[in-house]
């Protein structure tokens, strides 16, 4: 009960502070380049283009994942923001409950874990990655990163080599998204060291 409570806060929260952007316009620095002048985009949503995303980095970017997912949102929405920054602020939601999620089960502590999901779902460094469409590698990549700490957090606690290929897939999703998420193994060995205590133990 204490953990959907928690849940429903951050998420009023979260919209308290970021359903603004719904009513925003693209901006002209990189949103045309993600969006409105993406070629990409212009085509329907099918097998080949997603093979395309794989095959073929756009401006020097390789982040399959999220054109990906900048196509299906032009496919449902067309031209039109409001659709993009809905999907930016769902995605951000979506990171800030699995945060809560993760840190729970790694902790057993509600409370404060509550704290530092709220803390992540408003925090001023976040306002550009949910408001700017371009960030959407942001967006997409934090829901990823805390499915990754939430699956480790099982895995840490009954180890299967179902649920270590788990933590796999989701970080590969997000590297597939952002090549930021290079640095996850790290955070993981943190989690290791505290809460989970499982630094020196055989897993």
């Amino acid at each position: 009960m204490r953990a959907s409570l928690a849940a429903a806060g951050i998420a009023l929260l979260t919209l308290a502070v970021f359903a603004q952007t719904l009513h925003h316009d693209f901006l002209r620095y990189d949103d045309p380049i993600y969006v409105t002048d993406n070629p990409m985009l212009r085509d329907p949503l099918t097998p080949a283009s997603v093979a395309r995303a794989f095959r073929a980095p756009y401006e020097d970017n390789w982040i399959p994942l999220t054109w990906i997912s900048l196509q299906l949102d032009a496919a449902i929405y067309g031209l039109d923001p409001a659709g993009y920054h809905a999907t930016n602020l769902a995605l951000h939601l979506l990171a800030a409950l699995l945060l809560l999620l993760a840190l729970t089960r790694a902790t057993g502590d509600p409370a404060p874990s509550a704290f530092v999901a709220a803390v992540f779902a408003v925090h001023p460094l976040h306002v550009e990655s949910v408001a700017w469409i371009a960030e959407r590698k942001d967006t997409l990549s934090a829901v990823f990163f805390a499915l990754a700490l939430w699956l480790h957090a099982g895995y840490a606690r009954r180890p299967s080599p179902a649920r270590y290929l788990a933590v796999l897939v989701a970080a590969a999703l997000g590297l597939l998204a952002k090549p930021m998420l290079v640095t996850l193994p790290f955070v993981l060995l943190l989690l290791d060291a505290w809460p989970l205590r499982r630094l020196g133990k055989a897993s």
